[in-house]
């Protein structure tokens, strides 16, 4: 929708300047009014201008996180939710989530529910934070409901950060590798091509296959840069797909050492989403929408729509997982406990919990494995490319004793 930017008086003759979102500018002209508002410029702002008002910009999940306990303690303390609103958007740094809230606030007072309200912004109120804060209203217990929302964030957050401990470290080693070998082959190897083609000596197998591979390296380099651009963009578009997806998420969880990782992530997002929105009233149906939408992974998606649609037929939930082989044998078993004792949203809590440990020490375990291996996988490509290009010296060294 196109922003609005206006200049106006209110009735007590202060002049206020904002921003807000409307279909056209007739109608933005009628909200204003109806607010009581003496309109004295009204304008609209381009695309450029309205990224810099923060419309579209990234939303922490810590930042949405401290706004639903804050609105717990506003709501519990017995404070309107339009006053607590207010309040809350007043004192958010964050442009992009200042301005949702501002959007949220204006939604309320113009009479949506506070579901409603957030269900317009879906780039930063998740289908899951919406269903969540329904079932409160509904139920009553909004302020209990928005606690357990910012519990469920503070924990999806820490996860989200583990998994970036994980993947950047080696990430960033993985970098520095390649970037080393591009600077020898393009920068190194040619010198000491120049300095050996003075001598009059046949140079070792390895070396010459050192130096041809820098020479094709060195001539063809842009054309294999584009080369890679475009493989990295079919794949990506192929990935975006559902069975391209499908594909990469299974040889995701199937790689060594970071398959493990991945695999526990899902199942701890998968039981702690689902833990939550049954804890807080969703119906089961809506909860497996959701929870599948929300682990991560399109195997894991899979099995959970499997579930859903298994529950409709009057199977139980732990059945279909069972037979997805995507779970482990003991969540599956847990499951199935927590549906006969009719607790099962305790029991998903104490998968999560369970597997939030496991992502520790896998964590752990991974940082304190890679390290090494990427060293001595560094060591063998840089010493291996010394000791090709030294080859010829140490033979010229041995003719000259002989």
């Amino acid at each position: 929708m196109p922003l609005f930017e206006y200049v106006a008086k209110d009735r007590t003759g202060n002049t206020i300047n904002d921003v807000f979102e409307a279909p056209e500018r007739q109608m933005a002209l009628d909200k204003l009014r109806s607010q009581n508002l003496i309109v004295i410029s009204l304008k609209e702002k381009s695309a450029a201008l309205k990224r810099m008002a923060g419309i579209g910009g990234r939303v922490k999940l810590d930042d949405i996180a401290v706004f639903s306990r804050q609105l717990a303690t506003l709501v519990d303390s017995g404070i309107p939710i339009l006053e607590g609103l207010d309040v809350l958007y007043q004192q958010t740094e964050n442009k992009s989530f200042r301005e949702a809230l501002r959007r949220v606030r204006d939604g309320v007072e113009t009479g949506l529910s506070l579901s409603a309200a957030f269900a317009k912004h879906p780039k930063v109120f998740s289908p899951l934070y919406v269903s969540m804060v329904r079932a409160g209203e509904s139920s009553g217990m909004l302020d209990e409901i928005l606690d357990r929302l910012a519990v469920y964030l503070e924990k999806t957050a820490a996860l989200q950060r583990k998994i970036k401990a994980a993947l950047v470290y080696p990430g960033v080693v993985s970098g520095m590798a390649l970037a080393i070998t591009a600077v020898l082959f393009i920068k190194v190897v040619p010198v000491f091509r120049e300095v050996f083609a003075g001598f009059a000596i046949d140079l070792p197998t390895p070396t010459r296959i050192m130096i041809a591979i820098s020479d094709l390296f060195k001539q063809y380099f842009l054309i294999w840069l584009i080369s890679m651009g475009i493989l990295g963009f079919l794949v990506k578009r192929f990935a975006s797909t559902n069975k391209g997806r499908f594909l990469f998420d299974g040889i995701l969880l199937k790689l060594p050492v970071f398959g493990i990782l991945f695999t526990k992530v899902a199942i701890s997002k998968f039981a702690r989403t689902l833990s939550t929105l049954l804890k807080s009233g969703v119906p089961i149906l809506a909860c497996l929408d959701i929870v599948s939408k929300t682990c991560g992974n399109r195997v894991f998606e899979v099995a959970i729509i499997a579930a859903h649609d298994g529950i409709k037929e009057g199977e139980s939930i732990s059945a279909p997982l069972a037979k997805s082989k995507v779970f482990p044998p003991m969540v599956v078993k847990m499951v199935a406990i927590g549906e006969k004792s009719g607790e099962i949203e305790k029991m998903l809590g104490k998968i999560a919990d369970f597997y939030d440990e496991q992502v520790d020490a896998a964590v752990t375990a991974l940082t304190s494995l890679i390290e090494p291996l990427i060293i001595a996988f560094l060591g063998i490509l840089i010493g291996t490319i010394v000791i090709c290009m030294f080859l010829p010296i140490f033979q010229m060294s041995s003719l000259v004793n002989v």
